[in-house]
């Protein structure tokens, strides 16, 4: 289990920008919650070339195991190297740039329906690549069956308090979230701090959801992944493609 004392960060986990336009710094001080601002977008990928382009990857890098999980996190760790304006969050109703790359995910602890659910974050690079993601994903998520998750354990803690107790300390989280003045442990194993949630609904099958965003917390992203599916397409020239 990693070390649980804590520690207050000496920095916080992004730096105020002061050069943004009068708009978008007053925008936080209307839209006081983060659900006010949640937008939702849903899109579809052909990905027959995808499905060549990974089975070449796991046959001839010795990737097996990797999937769409490992393509869509890589994808997206290379637009934040492009277009790091993506890894902002607001906090204290002050816009910040994160200065690092943290993606969350709920895993199983196996493949049954029954089996409990823990979460992992797992921070990259700008310079990662599909190989770096695909191996620092897999590390992650054996690590986490194997000892334990620290973000189970302490959600344990505080749901053992009386409901009092329990509302307490949530209100005095915020406060501390507010001026971001949470100690790291807390920040390194919290779901609700990070640059972007990621669910792969297609390993059950299902169609992607349309999930809000936690107004505690500063994930602005919540990305979910649905089943593939065949489809009839109608080309530019007319013809049918399936």
């Amino acid at each position: 289990m990693a070390d649980k004392t804590i520690k207050w960060p000496k920095h916080k986990p992004g730096r105020r920008l002061h050069d943004i336009d009068p708009i978008t710094n007053f925008t936080p001080f209307i839209m006081r919650d983060r659900n006010d601002a949640l937008t939702y977008y849903g899109d579809e990928l052909e990905i027959t070339a995808l499905d060549e382009y990974l089975q070449k990857k796991r046959m001839e890098d010795g990737m097996k195991g990797l999937g769409y999980l490992h393509l869509f996190i890589a994808a997206y760790v290379r637009v934040i190297s492009q277009f790091p304006a993506m890894n902002r969050y607001i906090a204290g109703q002050r816009i910040r740039a994160r200065r690092d790359i943290e993606v969350g995910m709920t895993i199983k602890q196996e493949m049954t329906v029954d089996a409990p659910e823990s979460f992992v974050k797992v921070k990259f690079e700008p310079t990662d690549t599909l190989q770096d993601v695909f191996e620092k994903m897999n590390d992650a998520i054996a690590k986490s069956r194997n000892e334990g998750s620290d973000t189970v354990d302490t959600a344990k803690i505080l749901g053992k308090l009386p409901r009092f107790l329990f509302n307490f300390a949530i209100k005095i989280l915020r406060i501390l979230d507010y001026f971001e003045w949470l100690p790291k442990f807390l920040l390194d194993i919290s779901p609700f701090h990070g640059s972007i949630i990621i669910t792969d609904l297609g390993s059950l099958g299902i169609k992607p959801v349309y999930h809000h965003i936690y107004n505690f917390g500063t994930v602005p992203i919540f990305l979910a992944i649905g089943a593939r599916r065949r489809v009839n397409e109608v080309l530019t020239d007319g013809s049918v493609a399936q």
